[in-house]
């Protein structure tokens, strides 16, 4: 939650209190000014409040004789009503920007979340985690954050209203559960504590044994244990950027062009698409996977490639293609091999 707009709004209700306080001191002071010594101030008190909140009992002290008075009642009455008003649309604001305002809106997000299905849980946002993200929104992948900074989640959904998140750990079953990883296509465990990513690890995968998990390592020396607990795929950042620096040294025209494929505004990647349980063999020509959207590159066949297959290639279910492709041709490629 944003922590300036609520000051801003607290400090305006501490003066809109001040302005109430005030008003009932003046209207105190003259009432007794105008009723004279047969009036208390307990009696001028009365008088101020029954007019601020407009109650309409009789008068204490009487107004039919005099127009100065009724003046006066007049300007207690108007600043008042107004300073009433501005307290208590202060305080209204107030509390709708605070703890039900929130939870309104976390009943909705779990609400999303729970209608999504392929989608991808990413623990740990922040700077490697929504980097990922950033990713996924590129390529127009469903995704939801899962953090233990509940400060810095909400400050990312102020940038980015859209997001999808969750407070609280990420090993825990329970925010797993809430993540919905039953219906979800893969979990990153990418926080900044390997031991924390190796929880999550094992978590996820007993809570979805076909669930997909890519964690990050810090000391490579973790990375064994991270695939024994669940994990499928082990990345150390430093490890990659090692090997990204040497790449861009001995083999520089081609880490240019795959900077250069991330750049375009076509956001083309290399993009993998599983063959459905259900497709009936069948040969590349009679697919027609012509577009310009993607180019297929590879077929991943029981652990084999074959690269720029031809049309008389079969084409089976449980296959993998490799395609460059924007994610609207991913989505093209994905219908082309739907039944039907």
């Amino acid at each position: 939650m944003a922590q300036a707009p609520l000051r801003g709004i607290f400090i305006k209700f501490i003066w809109s209190l001040v302005a109430l306080v005030l008003v009932l001191a003046i209207g105190t002071y003259g009432y007794h000014v105008i009723g004279g010594e047969k009036h208390t101030y307990l009696d001028a008190f009365y008088m101020t409040f029954i007019t601020l909140a407009t109650i309409g009992y009789g008068e204490i002290i009487d107004m039919s004789n005099n127009p100065a008075g009724r003046i006066f009642t007049i300007f207690i009455g108007t600043a008042g009503l107004g300073t009433l008003w501005f307290m208590f649309s202060t305080l209204t604001v107030f509390i709708l920007e605070t703890d039900l305002n929130t939870a309104w809106r976390r009943r909705r997000m779990e609400k999303i979340i729970k209608r999504l299905h392929g989608h991808y849980i990413v623990c740990g946002y922040g700077r490697v985690g929504r980097n990922v993200a950033q990713e996924l929104e590129t390529t127009h992948r469903h995704f939801v954050a899962v953090d233990e900074d509940e400060q810095m989640l909400e400050a990312q959904k102020e940038k980015n209203p859209s997001l999808l998140f969750l407070h609280g750990d990420a090993s825990d079953d329970d925010m797993l559960i809430r993540a919905d990883i039953e219906d979800a296509k893969g979990v990153f465990a990418v926080t900044g504590d390997d031991s924390k990513n190796l929880m999550i690890s094992l978590t996820a995968k007993q809570l979805n044994p076909n669930v997909r998990v890519v964690a990050r390592c810090h000391e490579l020396r973790n990375a064994e244990k991270m695939k024994k607990a669940g994990a499928d795929t082990v990345v150390s950042p430093d490890f990659t950027g090692g090997m990204r620096i040497a790449s861009a040294m001995v083999r520089p025209h081609v880490v240019s062009f795959l900077d250069e494929m991330l750049r375009t505004e076509h956001k083309l990647r290399i993009e993998e698409v599983m063959v459905p349980k259900h497709f009936e063999p069948r040969s590349l020509g009679t697919l027609s996977l012509s577009s310009a959207d993607y180019v297929l590159l590879a077929v991943r066949k029981h652990g084999d490639w074959v690269f720029n297959p031809g049309e008389d290639y079969i084409i089976e279910a449980g296959n993998t293609l490799v395609a460059m492709a924007s994610p609207h041709g991913r989505q093209e490629l994905e219908a082309a091999l739907l039944p039907g």
